[in-house]
């Protein structure tokens, strides 16, 4: 006998509220465009340096085409992020929200990641098709993504380096002051190693990448700023032959992404001197998705990590972690990698990121 399923009741007022929030979604989904349009073309910034102007003031001020602008303008207007004035016809950027939509906010300007979401959307149809087929979208097909990496890390990672996040350890910042070898691990373009090489003359610092388009990127910031104690390099980390190098080896936000990360994390171990110091940054989350729950950017998290930091890993035939991969998860990829002394430290002003501070063992 077939069993029958029981009834269910509709809730119609349930659905009439979730009617309403998908209604907010798609408003808030379009003015994420707009808002990396602003970002992208410095209307923001030349905002909030103006009083109450029109579409035409503003665009002039920004250098750009009135009519597009207008428009821009518009959207905002009815997003509640730009204030107008239906009588004079002028449009306002509040001060409360300029402090987090310019360059000036530094590591406050919210607007730098919502690049994001706009580029994923470029690699739809390629992401439809591993849906069906399985496999995975490369990193070549992510147009501007080391341009906006270079920019997200340059706000939360590098802006903290000396302040924050280099203290998680004590007396590193005075081994690195007397001279030390270091490795950074999916370098990007390379800002976290010129900046550390700046403030840090005695010390000797490598990249590596496997990202040919980054390392040039690197290199020329390097020369730019005349350090020569500073080295980058396009490699495969994966095949990764160093033993016994490196004082301090470095990853930020890199492990989640590599095509077999256990492998990288045992390289990076054989690559540290028995004395050694791995710094792994990553994002913060659990590895079950019951403990995001009350993240406040989980939604954002899991949908980059379907869009890009999965498929990266999944086109090259690899583990395909994601973004999400958790606390749980790394302590025991770390664990399994040899490593024996883990402690995850967490910085009070960051939400989204962890620091994990691991002794060779």
């Amino acid at each position: 006998m077939t069993a029958q399923l029981a009834p269910t009741t509709f809730d119609a007022a349930k659905a009439e509220a979730f009617a309403g929030e998908m209604l907010t979604m798609l408003n808030q989904g379009a003015l994420s465009l707009m808002v990396s349009v602003g970002h992208r073309t410095q209307l923001f910034d030349a905002m909030a340096n103006l009083p109450p102007a029109t579409s035409q003031q503003i665009a002039t001020a920004a250098g750009l085409h009135e009519r597009y602008v207008r428009e821009w303008l518009n959207a905002l207007t009815v997003g509640q992020i730009v204030e107008y004035d239906a009588t004079a016809k002028t449009y306002r950027l509040p001060a409360e929200h300029a402090a987090f939509l310019t360059r000036a906010a530094g590591s406050e300007n919210m607007a730098t990641f919502f690049q994001h979401t706009v580029g994923l959307a470029t690699v739809e149809d390629e992401i439809i098709e591993c849906f069906k087929a399985g496999g995975g979208v490369p990193y070549s097909a992510f147009g501007r993504f080391h341009e906006v990496m270079a920019e997200d890390s340059g706000q939360t990672i590098v802006a903290a380096l000396e302040d924050y996040i280099l203290p998680l350890v004590p007396g590193l910042i005075e081994r690195l002051q007397q001279g030390i070898d270091v490795l950074d691990v999916g370098c990007g373009s390379g800002r976290a190693m010129n900046k550390l090489a700046a403030l840090f003359p005695a010390s000797r610092f490598r990249g590596y990448d496997f990202s040919a388009q980054a390392i040039a990127v690197a290199t020329a910031e390097a020369q730019a700023h005349g350090l020569t104690n500073v080295q980058f390099q396009v490699k495969d980390v994966t095949n990764l032959q160093e033993r016994d190098r490196y004082d301090l080896i470095t990853t930020f936000d890199a492990i989640h992404d590599q095509a077999h990360p256990d492998r990288v994390l045992r390289n990076i171990r054989h690559a540290l001197r028995p004395d050694g110091l791995y710094l792994m940054q990553d994002i913060r989350a659990a590895s079950e998705v019951s403990g995001n729950l009350d993240h406040p950017v989980a939604p954002f998290l899991y949908t980059v990590s379907c869009m890009h930091c999965m498929t990266v890993s999944l086109a090259e035939g690899g583990m395909g972690l994601g973004t999400m991969w958790g606390r749980e998860k790394a302590s025991e990829m770390l664990a399994q990698a040899g490593f024996s002394s883990i402690d995850m430290k967490e910085l009070p002003h960051d939400i989204m990121n962890d620091y994990y501070v691991i002794r060779k063992g």
